[in-house]
């Protein structure tokens, strides 16, 4: 009785930590070394099982030292408290892992909007300051009188006038890069439309956008990081892809939203280009500040393709 006892604790105990080690598996990513450590301890379990359904059948058959089956259960117990604590372990660094991965993400997001707060400031710095001083030196030379001028004073005005435009201009321009006005105002759709609008007029680059966004507002951060990473993304296929047509489409559903991009460059082999280069690491560091997903894919000859996906 004492043995069949024995025998019965050490089968529960062993099947216990055949089943915890088993479910495992998964965490250590298909380890061949914890496979065969789940497979000996299934061995071992059906094992003290054939033992104890043989003296079942036949209690008189074996004559049983209660010390080693007491021993067994003991050995039983151990395997079992340790892959016990083994699991508290694993439950531990995955916690450890996904408070790492939460701080990152936190850093990441404070870096993107120190940075958009301070791309705003030095927007507005020079939209406001620089821009209102050379609009006042373009009045001040329109309003010189050229009919009592030499034609070289005058054509030194008239060029004069010609780069104070273009510098309010460029001033615009460089202010619009800095901080978007347009995203503020209208949106994420209406911003990348008119941007892209620009590229076409200035490149020989044909931009399909399309979306069932209808006007929706995002948070401000989305909505830039997305504008950002499509200004990275064509930035790359002007630079790098030799490419005539790029398609764009953006996508919004109840929990997530979906930027697809894709060209027909040159394309290039993922595993062993320097993301560096491509500004592929920006894009990634940007996308995680929102515990967004980035897949890509290209293949030299085959273009350029990348998925990104925003949980809202």
């Amino acid at each position: 009785m004492i043995i069949t006892v024995a025998l019965i604790l050490s089968v529960l105990f062993q099947f216990s930590a055949f089943f915890i080690t088993i479910s495992l598996i998964r965490k250590t990513k298909f380890n061949i070394s914890w496979i065969a450590l789940s497979v000996g301890f299934a061995l071992m379990a059906f094992r003290r099982l054939l033992v104890l359904i043989d003296i079942s059948n036949n209690p008189h058959s074996h004559i049983e030292d209660n010390f080693d089956s007491w021993i067994a259960v003991i050995i039983s117990l151990l395997m079992f408290i340790a892959s016990f604590y083994i699991r508290q372990i694993f439950r531990l660094q995955s916690k450890i892992n996904n408070l790492r991965k939460e701080n990152q993400t936190k850093i990441l997001s404070a870096i993107i909007k120190t940075e958009e707060r301070e791309r705003q400031k030095f927007a507005k710095e020079l939209h406001d300051g620089l821009g209102p001083i050379l609009s006042s030196i373009k009045m001040s030379l329109s309003a010189i009188d050229k009919s009592i001028m030499n034609p070289k004073n005058e054509l030194i005005i008239d060029k004069t006038e010609m780069a104070v435009d273009n510098a309010i201009i460029s001033i615009k321009e460089i202010s619009n890069n800095l901080s978007p006005h347009i995203l503020e105002r209208f949106g994420l759709e209406k911003a990348i439309k008119t941007f892209t609008d620009t590229i076409v007029t200035c490149e020989k680059l044909n931009i399909l956008v399309s979306s069932n966004l209808n006007g929706k507002r995002y948070n401000y951060n989305i909505e830039v990081v997305i504008y950002r990473v499509i200004g990275e993304l064509i930035t790359n296929t002007l630079k790098h892809a030799s490419a005539s047509n790029v398609d764009i489409s953006l996508f919004n559903y109840p929990n997530k939203l979906e930027l697809f991009y894709s060209d027909n460059g040159i394309g290039f082999k993922i595993n062993n280009i320097d993301s560096s280069g491509m500004g592929l690491v920006n894009i990634n560091s940007r996308v995680k500040s929102l515990n967004g997903s980035v897949d890509m894919y290209s293949k030299p000859k085959q273009g350029f393709f990348i998925k990104v996906t925003i949980p809202l």
